[in-house]
C-alpha cells in the first residue's frame, strides 16, 4: 500500500515562511513527477509546483519568485519552501505522486492534506 504523508503546515503572520514535506511510503518500485496542489475555501483546487524526476520544475504564476519545491529522491520525499507569505495562500495543501507500485500500474496519488494559514 503506497501512502503520502504531509507535514509542515501551520499558521504564520504574513511576510512569514513555512516549510512543507511530503513522503511516499510502501511498496514502491518508482516515482514519477511530484508536486504541490492547494485549496481555499470555496475554490478549485489549484497547481502549486511540480517537480519532474528529472528536477524540472513548474509554478503557478502566483507563487513563481516565493515559493521552491524540490525532492530528495533517496527519501521519496518532495518539500515545497514557502516564503513570504501572503493571507491569499492560505489554503489546505495536498501532495501528489505519480508512483508505479511494485508488481502495480503508474498512477496517481494523493496526500491528506496540510492546513496553511497566513495571518496576523
Amino acid at each position: 500500500q503506497v501512502q503520502l504523508v504531509e507535514s509542515g503546515g501551520g499558521l504564520v503572520q504574513p511576510g512569514g515562511s513555512l516549510r512543507l514535506s511530503c513522503a511516499a511510503s510502501g511498496s514502491i518500485r518508482s516515482i514519477n513527477a511530484m508536486g504541490w496542489y492547494r485549496q481555499a475555501p470555496g475554490k478549485q483546487r489549484e497547481l502549486v509546483a511540480t517537480i519532474t524526476s528529472g528536477d524540472s520544475t513548474n509554478y503557478a504564476d502566483s507563487v513563481s519568485g516565493r515559493f521552491t519545491i524540490s525532492r530528495d529522491n533517496a527519501k521519496n520525499t518532495v518539500y515545497l519552501q514557502m516564503n513570504s507569505l501572503k493571507p491569499e495562500d492560505t489554503a489546505v495543501y495536498y501532495c501528489n505522486a505519480i508512483i508505479q507500485p511494485k508488481g502495480g500500474f503508474l498512477r496517481n496519488y494523493w496526500g491528506q492534506g496540510t492546513q496553511v494559514t497566513v495571518s496576523s
